[in-house]
């Protein structure tokens, strides 16, 4: 269990790493600094990966669906985390 809950949490930020350092061309197409990655891949790392994938093209049509459903399922994890958190600093007598 402990194995699957690293690999959610740092598995997005992995794979953003990786494919910074095989195809650095395409993540500089993509942003003009390196301050904007580095925020994304911390807070957000699912939406700066598909931002990666659909930007550089431009985004049209469906591509700004993706990057809303990889958004929310970032802030869904800091939600889900943030209700855990609550839940288990509760003492019960």
């Amino acid at each position: 269990m402990c194995l699957f809950v690293g690999l959610l949490l740092f598995g997005p930020r992995i794979v953003d790493v990786l494919w910074w350092l095989v195809d650095p061309v395409r993540w500089n197409a993509t942003f003009d600094t390196v301050l904007w990655p580095i925020l994304g891949i911390v807070f957000l790392p699912l939406t700066t990966l598909i931002y990666v994938l659909v930007a550089p093209g431009g985004i049209h049509g469906f591509d700004a669906v993706w990057l809303a459903l990889a958004f929310l399922i970032d802030l869904s994890g800091y939600a889900g985390s943030r209700r855990y958190g609550r839940r288990g600093r509760r003492v019960t007598a």
